[in-house]
C-alpha cells in the first residue's frame, strides 16, 4: 500500500435528472468531486493509502463534502476548515449530438482563499510515496497556485514522485496566465499527463493531429512527446487520446513514453457514456496505481489506467467506483459486460 496525496477542490455538483436540460429542471442531483479529490478516491479504492488536502467552510455542506471522501476510504485529516463557501458546479449531461455542459459557481471558494498557513506541507509529505496535481488548482487562484507551489516543493524535499494532470480549463484562466503559471511548476514534474488541447493551452505544445476530425493517430503524438520530456526531464509523459463521435459514444486509448519506448494501449468503443465527467481524473488515478504496481512495465500501467477510465464512462457522479479486480478483468480482455454470479 502506498501513501498518495492529491491537492485541489472538491465541489458540490449540482445535474440535471438524466438528460433534461437547465431550463427544463425543478430540481438537481447532488454529488461531490473535483479533479484531485477524484483520484484521490480512484487510490483508495485501488487499496492505497490516499490523502485528500484542500480547504472547506465549517459548515454542513462543507462536511458533506468531506463526508463523501471518507465513505470511499480516503484519508481527511489534512483538510483545513474555514472560509465562507464551497464551489459548486452546474452540469446538464448531454446526449447524441447535443454536448453536455458545465456552469462554475466556485469563485471565492475556501481553497481559493487558502493561506501557506492552512498546511503543513511537509508534514503531509512525509513517508509520501506520490503526490498528484492537477491545472485546475493553480487556475483557481494566485493563491491556491502558490499553494500548488510550496505543495510540489515539499514533495520534492521527501523524495516523492509528482505526476501532474495538465487539464486546462479555459472558463478558469487564460493560455497565456496557464503557461506563465504552468511551465515553471513543471520542474517538479515527473509524470506529465495531458491531451492535445492540454499540452497546447498550457504548455505551449502542439501535436500534430487532427482531434476535432476524429483523427488520433499517436504517431501525431511521439516528436511533441520526445520535445517535452527533453525540456521538463518528465520520466514519463501520457495523453489520452479521445475520440468524440457523439456526446455518449466515444473511443478511448492512451499513450505514453518513457523516454526510450512509445507504448499505444489498446482501444476501447464507450456507447453509451452513462456520465464522462471525471474520465480524465480516473485515468489519473488508474495510471497511478499502475505505475506504482508495474514500475517496470509501463504498458501493463497503462492498459490499468485505460480500462478504468473505460469503466468509468459508465458510473454516474464523479467518483470511479471501481475495484482493482474489476478493472484488472477489463484490461485482460472481458469486456462482455455479462452478469457476474
Amino acid at each position: 500500500m502506498a501513501k498518495i496525496v492529491t491537492l485541489g477542490e472538491i465541489m458540490l455538483r449540482l445535474s440535471t435528472p438524466g438528460n433534461t436540460r437547465f431550463v427544463q429542471s425543478d430540481s438537481f442531483d447532488v454529488v461531490y468531486g473535483g479533479g484531485e479529490a477524484n483520484v484521490a478516491v480512484s487510490c483508495a479504492n485501488y487499496g492505497h493509502d490516499a490523502y485528500f488536502v484542500s480547504k472547506v467552510p465549517t459548515h454542513e455542506i462543507g462536511q458533506c463534502a468531506v463526508n463523501a471522501l471518507r465513505r470511499y476510504g480516503v484519508n481527511t485529516k489534512f483538510i483545513a476548515r474555514g472560509g465562507d463557501r464551497l464551489g459548486i458546479y452546474y452540469l446538464e449531461t448531454g446526449a447524441s449530438m447535443r454536448a453536455s455542459k458545465v456552469i462554475y459557481d466556485r469563485a471565492n471558494s475556501s481553497i481559493a482563499e487558502a493561506s501557506p498557513k492552512d498546511f503543513d506541507f511537509d508534514a503531509i509529505m512525509e513517508g509520501a510515496d506520490w503526490f498528484h496535481w492537477s491545472g485546475i488548482t493553480p487556475a483557481i487562484s494566485d493563491k491556491a497556485a502558490e499553494l500548488t507551489k510550496l505543495a510540489c516543493e515539499a514533495a520534492k524535499r521527501h523524495g516523492v514522485t509528482v505526476s501532474c494532470d495538465l487539464n486546462f480549463r479555459k472558463k478558469l484562466w487564460t493560455s497565456e496566465k496557464a503557461i506563465s503559471i504552468m511551465r515553471p511548476l513543471m520542474q517538479y514534474v515527473d509524470v506529465c499527463i495531458g491531451n492535445e488541447e492540454d499540452a497546447e493551452l498550457c504548455l505551449g505544445f502542439k501535436p500534430d493531429a487532427d482531434v476535432t476530425g476524429g483523427k488520433t493517430d499517436a504517431s501525431g503524438y511521439k516528436a511533441i512527446f520526445k520535445q517535452m520530456a527533453e525540456k521538463f526531464g518528465f520520466k514519463y509523459v501520457v495523453s489520452t487520446l479521445r475520440e468524440s463521435f457523439s456526446a455518449t459514444h466515444n473511443g478511448w486509448k492512451a499513450l505514453i513514453y518513457n523516454g526510450k519506448e512509445f507504448y499505444e494501449s489498446k482501444r476501447y468503443d464507450i456507447n453509451p457514456i452513462i456520465d464522462r465527467v471525471g474520465g480524465g481524473d480516473s485515468f489519473s488515478g488508474g495510471l497511478i496505481h499502475g505505475l506504482l504496481t508495474y514500475p517496470t512495465d509501463q504498458g501493463k500501467a497503462l492498459e490499468f489506467a485505460v480500462a478504468a477510465s473505460a469503466l468509468k464512462h459508465t458510473i454516474n457522479g464523479d467518483f470511479n467506483l471501481v475495484s482493482t479486480a474489476e478493472v484488472e478483468a477489463l484490461a485482460g480482455g472481458d469486456a462482455s459486460g455479462r452478469v457476474q454470479r
